[in-house]
């Protein structure tokens, strides 16, 4: 069914308002085929309201998206050209696997033979005929993605698909969207694993506040947003790390009795410790992830911070720098700057 023309979703001056709550701000991105791109961002960011706009579910404030050229509400077949997985839930718990599926066939014109395929793609042959309410989360997840997958789309959205999956289930979907994406589908996915997306994305839109942030490929995003580092740790870090901001790079304490060093590679570490006489025990070039990569442009539209449970707030004088503690980190190496403290929340929001 899948046919060979472009599938693609472009969205441009895309808009949601609810209220005086701006959920989308003028979001302009381009999902292309071929490839399977990333939607990323912190809760309460806008992934899933761009979604639902993406399938017609809301109607944009202002602004417009839209899927293969049109407005996903005049697809004429809309299962054949999008297949998306937004809610697992949405089943009628009395229903089995195998009719939810058929009724979907049936009303968008997809023989009944399909649904049998899709049952045995996703793995769900041992329960088909079982009532959706005893099924796991696991088990809702993969209904899902047999649903969206019917109509042998060419365009494939998918929010939050390995919620639920064990690791055999993880690395299947992660298989199945690089497997749609080979065969030049439109694979559009959000998620909050970082680590799974580096296994997975070739491209990233990322959105904070309602904002697009960036629309990148993996590689770039993680270059532009997160520095590489040297892992440092000696007997000797108190004459070490004079010595290395010294050379003017930036030294910072690392985890246990270690530092970071930014600006210089592993040699000419080693080659200054070594011409001072001072021994290394660790000595390791740390490339940056995706995920702190993330968490460097998001930090500051994050809406939800949760405390940790008996944890006092460190003080923090004004100007808004952290109070240094008795002696510093370790050899006398300067810390790791601290965000100034968030704005208060004028919605009084957790």
């Amino acid at each position: 069914m899948f046919g060979i023309e472009p599938h693609m979703i472009e969205a441009r001056g895309l808009t949601k308002r609810y209220g005086d709550k701006t959920a989308v701000d003028h979001a302009d991105f381009t999902v292309r085929p071929g490839r399977v791109t990333g939607f990323l961002g912190p809760n309460g960011a806008g992934k899933s309201t761009t979604m639902r706009m993406i399938l017609g579910l809301d109607r944009p404030t202002g602004g417009h998206v839209t899927v293969n050229g049109r407005d996903y509400r005049r697809l004429r077949a809309p299962l054949r050209e999008v297949g998306a997985l937004l809610d697992a839930k949405a089943v009628h718990g009395g229903r089995s696997a195998y009719h939810h599926l058929l009724c979907l066939a049936q009303s968008n014109g997809i023989p009944a033979a399909r649904v049998d395929e899709v049952i045995g793609l996703v793995g769900l042959q041992s329960v088909a005929g079982k009532p959706f309410r005893g099924f796991s989360l696991g088990m809702g997840q993969r209904l899902g993605i047999a649903a969206a997958l019917l109509g042998d789309p060419g365009t494939l959205m998918f929010d939050e698909p390995v919620n639920g999956l064990d690791p055999e289930g993880i690395l299947w979907i992660r298989n199945l969207m690089r497997r749609l994406a080979d065969e030049g589908r439109t694979v559009f996915v959000s998620s909050h694993l970082m680590s799974e997306m580096a296994l997975t994305a070739d491209h990233l839109v990322v959105i904070g506040r309602g904002r697009i942030l960036a629309e990148t490929g993996v590689r770039e995003f993680i270059d532009a947003n997160a520095t590489s580092h040297v892992r440092v740790r000696s007997p000797r870090l108190d004459r070490l790390a004079p010595l290395l901001a010294e050379r003017g790079w930036r030294v910072e304490a690392g985890d246990g009795d270690g530092l970071r060093v930014f600006g210089a590679g592993p040699a000419p570490i080693g080659d200054l410790a070594a011409a001072n006489g001072l021994a290394l025990h660790e000595l390791a070039l740390v490339q940056p992830s995706l995920e702190e990569a993330f968490m460097q442009l998001t930090g500051d539209t994050v809406e939800y911070h949760a405390g940790v449970p008996g944890a006092a707030a460190p003080a923090v004088p004004p100007g808004g720098q952290p109070a240094v503690p008795p002696g510093g980190p370790p050899g006398g190496a300067p810390g790791p700057a601290v965000p100034p403290s968030q704005p208060p929340n004028p919605e009084g929001r957790p």
